[in-house]
């Protein structure tokens, strides 16, 4: 078996200070890639900062005879973003890979969520992906290469309680997925997302012991790292992943129905009689990109 390597590769790894973020950090260097580790070291809930998260990954990857330069800007700002990225281009000369993995948490239901716990995670989760990856990807274009990852969620993909603003961000990256695979695809430059389960600071009150000590991070680190290989051809995929079980998601569109001629007036009456179809999956297609959905109005103008 041919082994992958990022020999020559810069990584930037955001939150690499402890959980997925580490094991991302650690493998990545192990196998040959000069690696930023970032991490603000504040607690799970974003408050707080500590340069010792990344500098104990960074004395770890050296220990081992790895490359690794810390960094600990937030995400959340322009200013940071940039200064990730400037981390890497200052000690490596360029960038490569990125893994958006940062993130926190500030759970409530929907009645109670203030302002500032929707505004904070929003900013780390989906503003902290967009403030990294622009930067970024303006070197990725120049050298006509690049691999990106985006960190979703399952309470994204498919909604939790008491978690609308983590929701809310983790699907909004997958929007962003969309537009930078789109935007990336004549400069060879790949993005994908994840939406893990394992266990980490993030999840260790949410999940049952029993479940949790079966999480661990290790098992999702080999889909991330074959996403940011040469080898990955693929971009624009949303990807589960836990304990060893890898599969794919998908937006997905149905036929639907077509009801008057795209000239007439519709009654509501008429979407009520034809509610069945419209809501049918039997036949289904994934949408690569927005055009593809226009493909299913093609008749009207035929």
């Amino acid at each position: 078996m041919s082994e992958i390597n990022y020999d020559g590769k810069v990584a930037i790894i955001t939150g690499a200070g402890a959980g997925l973020g580490k094991t991302y950090a650690l493998e990545f260097a192990k196998r040959g890639a000069k690696v930023v580790v970032n991490d603000l070291g504040g607690s799970r809930d974003g408050s707080g900062a500590d340069t010792r998260a990344a500098d104990q990954v960074v004395d770890e990857i050296k220990a081992a005879g790895g490359e690794a330069a810390p960094n600990y800007d937030s995400v959340a700002t322009k200013e940071g973003g940039e200064n990730i990225v400037k981390t890497a281009v200052d000690n490596f000369g360029k960038v490569d890979i990125i893994v958006n993995n940062a993130g926190i948490l500030r759970d409530k239901s929907i009645v109670k969520m203030s302002k500032d716990e929707w505004d904070l995670v929003l900013a780390v989760h989906l503003n902290g992906a967009f403030f990294v990856t622009q930067p970024a990807f303006k070197l990725m274009k120049e050298n006509a290469y690049g691999r990106i990852i985006n960190t979703a969620s399952g309470a994204g993909l498919y909604g939790n309680f008491g978690q609308a603003n983590y929701a809310a961000a983790k699907m909004g990256l997958v929007g962003l997925m969309h537009s930078v695979h789109t935007e990336g695809a004549k400069y060879n430059i790949k993005c994908n997302t994840i939406a893990p389960i394992a266990a980490s600071r993030l999840t260790e009150d949410v999940m049952p012991p029993e479940i949790f000590t079966k999480l661990d991070p290790k098992f999702v680190t080999p889909l991330v790292l074959f996403l940011a290989s040469e080898e990955n051809q693929d971009s624009g995929m949303i990807f589960n992943c836990a304990a060893g079980w890898f599969s794919r998601s998908a937006i997905m569109c149905g036929t639907g129905t077509f009801i008057g001629d795209g000239q007439r007036d519709i009654a509501v009456e008429e979407v009520r009689d034809a509610w069945n179809q419209v809501t049918s999956l039997d036949d289904i297609k994934v949408l690569n990109n927005v055009n593809d959905s226009f493909g299913y109005l093609a008749k009207l103008f035929q």
